[in-house]
């Protein structure tokens, strides 16, 4: 993989490149927001995002008011070396709204083909297709299978990656922050954002069955034996 220095970038005419902001677990794009090459250098010298704001023409640090900081995992830039993806973890709301993502709304008669980004969800990268209808429980096997074999490849920038490299804490205090979040959510009315940190939730429960080497098929009976003895009482 090749590694470039902030001033091999290629900024636009007013020195800024584009920043696409995703949540490390899940690959949910969060917000788009404009760096500069000082912006950048504090990002990386912090763990922290800091953007460049055009309106006010001024640094910004992402929750410096809010306390919705958000921690980098990664960067990556791509093939044209003038637009950057930042990995992140999240400790709040992304948009000034108070919504998760920026992005909560669709254009009036989209299309129904959506893009399957590259990320720790999509069956096949790349591919664009329908989407059919699945069971929660296929869903949740897929997802563990490739976790599983996030644990085995590690590959290098994906996040299960750095949750395994970190160890069965780190996965712990995920978990726990994660619940913590999902409370949260649930004392709001917002649907898809309780719906969403469930999400979170639940894949970094499977990365902790993995890493602990419980299998789903335990958990399956485990329940099926807990509604037996419902049924017999």
């Amino acid at each position: 993989m090749t590694k470039y220095a902030l001033e091999d970038l290629n900024y636009d005419e007013r020195g800024l490149v584009p920043v696409v902001v995703q949540d490390a677990a899940t690959r949910e794009v969060l917000t788009v927001a404009y760096a500069n090459a000082e912006s950048l250098r504090r990002t990386l010298d912090t763990g922290e995002t800091w953007f460049w704001s055009r309106s006010r023409a001024a640094l910004w640090h992402k929750g410096e008011t809010s306390g919705h900081t958000q921690r980098v995992v990664g960067v990556a830039v791509d093939c044209d070396r003038d637009a950057l993806i930042a990995l992140v973890e999240p400790s709040g709301p992304a948009c000034h709204t108070g919504a998760r993502s920026c992005f909560q709304h669709e254009i009036e008669s989209a299309c129904e083909l959506k893009v399957e980004g590259v990320n720790e969800f999509s069956e096949s990268e790349g591919d664009v297709k329908t989407r059919s209808p699945r069971s929660l429980g296929a869903t949740l096997a897929g997802l563990y299978a490739l976790i599983e074999s996030r644990r085995r490849e590690r590959p290098e920038g994906a996040y299960t990656t750095y949750l395994f490299e970190q160890g069965l804490d780190k996965i712990l205090k995920k978990v726990g922050e994660e619940s913590a979040e999902t409370i949260i959510a649930a004392k709001n009315e917002d649907s898809h954002a309780l719906a969403g940190e469930v999400s979170d939730l639940l894949y970094h429960l499977l990365v902790l069955l993995v890493e602990r080497g419980v299998g789903l098929e335990e958990i399956e009976s485990e329940l099926a034996g807990r509604e037996g003895k419902r049924s017999a009482k």
